[in-house]
């Protein structure tokens, strides 16, 4: 395993909610990003670890090839791989994504 992805797999397993981002959930640098980090924001998430992409371009590429989807942002919770922002709506919207952050 490349050193790149032991960093991602450290952050995934030691924080119960990560968000890799373009930018940071107050300043967010694509309407993507910022509306995962509003949904998270409105789940009350509070302190959820987030990594900033643009400011890391391995960890930028690192990020698809470990999770095997290619867009950012990428939401992992308890150390699963959760998707990006279009499957974070659905489930914020269905109720399921509160349940997972909760639990």
């Amino acid at each position: 395993m490349s050193d790149v992805n032991n960093r991602i797999e450290n952050l995934v397993k030691s924080n119960k909610v990560v968000l890799f981002m373009k930018g940071s959930p107050a300043m967010p640098q694509c309407g993507f990003s910022a509306r995962a980090a509003t949904i998270l924001s409105h789940l009350g998430a509070g302190d959820y670890a987030h990594v900033d992409v643009l400011s890391d371009p391995e960890v930028r590429q690192g990020i698809k090839e470990y999770s095997n989807w290619p867009t950012i942002p990428q939401l992992y919770i308890d150390g699963e791989f959760v998707g990006g922002s279009d499957i974070m709506m659905e489930l914020y919207q269905n109720g399921e994504l509160a349940a997972q952050i909760q639990s």
